[in-house]
This record gives C-alpha cells, structure tokens and sequence, in this order.
C-alpha cells in the first residue's frame, strides 16, 4: 500500500510539472507573439480556461509549499478512493442475507445456515458464520463472538481513514506556513530596499495568498471524499449491529 502510495504521488508530481512547463512556454510564446496591439493583447486571457488559469497559479505559488500541498491531495484521493471501492464491496443485502439463512436453518440446520454465509461476501455474513460456528458453546458464546468479530470487522472498515483526516488538516495549515515565509520575504525586500514600493512586495504577497487558497481547496475536496466515507462505514454498522440482533433470535427461536 505504501509503495502504491508513493508510485501515485511521484507520477502525479512529475505529470503536474510537465504539463505546466508546457502550458507556461505555449501562453508566454503567444502572449509574446499578440502583443503588438491592445485588441490581441486581451485575446489570451478571454482563451484561458479553468484549468489552464489553475495550472498558471499553481507555477505561480512555488514549487516548494505547492508541491507538497498536491501531494497531499495525491495521497489522500488515493486512500478514498480504495476506501470507497472496499466500503462499496463490503456492502451487501442484509435482508436477502437474513432471509437465507433462516430458511437454511429451518430445512438443513447449523450447517446449511453456514454454508450460506461461506457463500457471501460482506461483514454480516462474516459476523453471522462466526456466531453459527459457537452454537454448540451456547448463546452467550455465539454473543461474545459476533460483538467480538463486529469490532474486527470496523476495524477492518475504518483502516486508514485516519490518514484522510490528516491531509485535511495537513494541506491548510501547509499554505498559512507558505503565506507567512511569504510575507516575511516581502518585509525582507522591503528592508534590503529601504523603501515602501508596492512592485517590490506585491509577488511575494501574491504568492503567499496562492498557497493558502490551494491548501483549502485541497482540504475541501478531501473533507467531501471523508465525510462520504464515514456515512458509508455507520451505515454498514448499523446493519451489522442489525443483523446481531437478528442472529440471536433466530438462535433463539430455533433452540426453542
């Protein structure tokens, strides 16, 4: 996991760098090239789109702070991305699953019910086989083994969902410390100058403002990505804890 980890963000970082360098040649030879009158000269601008005017900041900002902010974002679309095609996997019909199994135990007993659940992907059905295979050690075993193996299996869905939270945290605060070096590079041009000239600290300024807009919008796109994540993992809690209580009185009804 983390080799693929860091395969993403290097491939992400160099295929970033690469375009940029492009695109920034191609809009200074143009701009270059339709400078001769005012009417070509608003052309460029009017052309560039959303994306190209993101990539343009993006030089902009440095390629220090910035790169580490879009790393940041690599790495954490990366862990939603697996969390959300496991969480996807993990989810399963619990009712059809409910339904199934009772109707096994009703014709074949322990065994079939198991076999069922051997059958079916899913936390539920993972949780039903543990406690149908602790039958024969009562009903408090088969309890004691589906509250156990229930916290094993949201363990199981909450893996890595930490790191998430991290680079949302993380991204921010990497561009507030980018805008304030910038700030201090721009009082430092002002001090070596010893003058107030607005040319001569109007790019550091710019700069330090263009980290910090980046690292919120990266902590944005993972805040959506993390709160999807964590309605999908107390849904698929909830019908665990569900499919617990389901257990137990089908155990129930059957020793009777």
């Amino acid at each position: 996991m983390k080799r693929l980890f860091s395969i993403l963000a290097i491939a992400g970082m160099m295929a970033f760098g690469t375009v940029n360098a492009t695109t920034t040649a191609n809009t200074t030879a143009t701009t270059t090239v339709t400078s001769m009158t005012q009417d070509d000269q608003a052309a460029p601008a009017e052309e560039l789109g959303f994306h190209q005017e993101l990539k343009k900041r993006f030089i902009e900002g440095g390629p220090g702070f910035m790169g580490i902010v879009l790393l940041c974002l690599i790495l954490g679309l990366a862990i939603a991305i697996e969390r959300i095609i496991f969480l996807n996997l993990s989810t399963s019909n619990t009712k059809k699953l409910t339904s199934d199994v009772e109707e096994a135990l009703a014709s074949g007993g322990i065994d079939a019910a198991k076999e069922v659940c051997r059958n079916t992907k899913g936390p539920v059905a993972s949780i039903y086989y543990q406690g149908l295979d602790r039958t024969d050690e009562g009903l408090d075993a088969v309890e004691k083994a589906v509250v156990a193996y229930g916290g094993v299996q949201m363990g199981q869905l909450e893996k890595n969902v930490s790191w998430i939270s991290l680079f949302i945290a993380l991204a921010p605060m990497l561009g507030f410390m980018g805008t304030v070096i910038g700030m201090i590079q721009a009082f430092d041009k002002i001090e070596a100058a010893g003058d107030m000239q607005p040319s001569l600290v109007a790019g550091g300024i710019k700069v330090a403002l263009l980290t910090t807009v980046f690292g919120l919008v990266v902590a944005i796109i993972l805040q959506i990505f993390y709160n999807y994540i964590i309605a999908k993992i107390d849904s698929i809690v909830n019908d665990m804890e569900d499919a617990s209580i389901t257990l137990m009185d089908l155990l129930i009804r059957q020793k009777k």
